[in-house]
């Protein structure tokens, strides 16, 4: 469905942007670092001993590469544009309750069903980027992989929102080959198989759905 705009969709973004700028910066830090408490208490405390995720033959038409890593960490840049573009508190607040409900569900079954990767036969010491991640990011959180979910959540805003404002089409397209680089990036560094890519983007899918299915377009004069 369209709608006539009285601004161009580039004017209609900025004003979207500039809209509760310092809320949106504010909520946006609070709660990664809510969710980064509650990430690493539940990597600490799983309910049982991790399973490791078997693979499968996509998982070798992957290799390996370092390079997945900047495409890896730029998923925080990704995800925080949707809430970014959102024009009103309203709209804010609905989005910031879905994002918590997406990543609460996949920090619930990490504590009750944690799993991990394989150990791949890689020499970490040849790639000091990737020591530091591997590092902190303990076993527990490979299933479904919240990275791609959130990926996919964030596409799904993505797309509401350029719709919204009638962006062109290499908008919408820009947006959907970044989620897949950071989806690739995911089996890249091997932080996730195949299987956790998967699970993770059904659930990313779902709560992308389930969080748009009522939500009505909103035009800004």
């Amino acid at each position: 469905m369209s709608y006539p705009h009285a601004r161009p969709w580039h004017g209609q973004l900025w004003s979207r942007f500039t809209t509760l700028w310092y809320l949106k910066a504010l909520g946006t830090c609070a709660f990664m670092v809510l969710f980064f408490q509650g990430y690493f208490w539940v990597l600490r405390h799983p309910l049982g001993e991790p399973m490791v995720m078997p693979t499968l033959a996509m998982d070798r038409w992957v290799p390996f590469t370092s390079l997945g890593f900047p495409a890896y960490v730029s998923l925080w840049v990704y995800v925080s544009l949707p809430s970014a573009f959102l024009p009103n508190f309203r709209e804010l607040v609905r989005y910031g309750l879905w994002t918590a409900a997406l990543c609460g569900f996949c920090l619930a079954l990490f504590w009750a069903f944690p799993t991990q990767v394989p150990m791949p036969d890689i020499d970490w010491a040849q790639h000091p980027e990737l020591v530091f991640l591997k590092g902190i990011d303990a076993s527990g959180n490979a299933c479904p992989s919240l990275h791609v979910g959130s990926a996919v959540y964030s596409l799904m805003w993505l797309r509401h929102i350029f719709r919204q404002v009638r962006a062109p089409i290499a908008l919408h397209v820009l947006s959907a080959v970044y989620c897949v680089v950071i989806v690739w990036s995911t089996m890249a560094i091997r932080q996730h198989v195949f299987l956790d890519v998967l699970a993770g983007a059904v659930v990313g899918a779902v709560f992308g759905w389930l969080s748009l299915r009522r939500v009505r377009a909103v035009r800004l004069d």
